[in-house]
């Protein structure tokens, strides 16, 4: 499965925005992934003051894949295509490289956006 990046945000501060059977299903999946487009989000909002951290942006986004054991897909050319090509439903590009992930590789994705959905991905939250 992959975590959009209000996902991975609400995991690290072990909100309830993310359900209790996703938790569990999390903590049980063999493979957990995040697309590395949200260590820009992160740091982006970080940046702008729209997110409170704890530690400089890239450590806290390190030192959380680490503990979560959660592995990044780095976006690569092929995933920029399928993004770009991708119907117009969500304006997002962050969003449409995430989408485009997940189709690539075949992931749900952990997402209270349910735009996704409109894209025939399974969405977990």
């Amino acid at each position: 499965m992959l975590l959009d990046t209000c996902a991975l945000i609400w995991l690290a501060q072990n909100s309830r925005r993310i359900t209790r059977p996703t938790k569990d299903r999390i903590a049980k999946a063999n493979s957990v992934y995040v697309s590395a487009i949200s260590a820009f989000e992160i740091g982006h909002k970080s940046a702008k003051g729209d997110l409170d951290l704890p530690l400089p942006a890239f450590e806290w986004y390190s030192r959380v894949l680490e503990h979560h054991d959660i592995l990044e897909i780095p976006v690569d050319g092929q995933i920029a295509f399928k993004a770009a090509q991708l119907p117009k439903v969500h304006k997002d590009p962050a969003d449409r490289m995430i989408i485009a992930t997940a189709k690539l590789y075949k992931l749900s994705v952990v997402t209270a956006d349910e735009v996704y959905s409109d894209y025939g991905i399974e969405i977990l939250i």
